[in-house]
């Protein structure tokens, strides 16, 4: 059985207190953060942050 090429870096309640916090300083849903950390494939706060601030600038 193939395994995930990303692993969790954090437990899952730890990740998910991270999406919300994330999900409300920024005023974008979780599902959006969750996605960009699937895309990136990195939970590192900075990492997500560039991405989201990259993406609002598209808007």
């Amino acid at each position: 059985m193939p395994e995930s090429k990303t692993k969790p870096e954090a437990p899952p309640q730890a990740a998910e207190a991270e999406v919300e916090y994330l999900s409300k300083r920024h005023r974008v849903s979780a599902a959006i953060v969750r996605e960009i950390i699937r895309r990136i494939g990195s939970s590192e706060r900075s990492a997500v942050e560039r991405e989201i601030r990259k993406g609002l600038a598209r808007r």
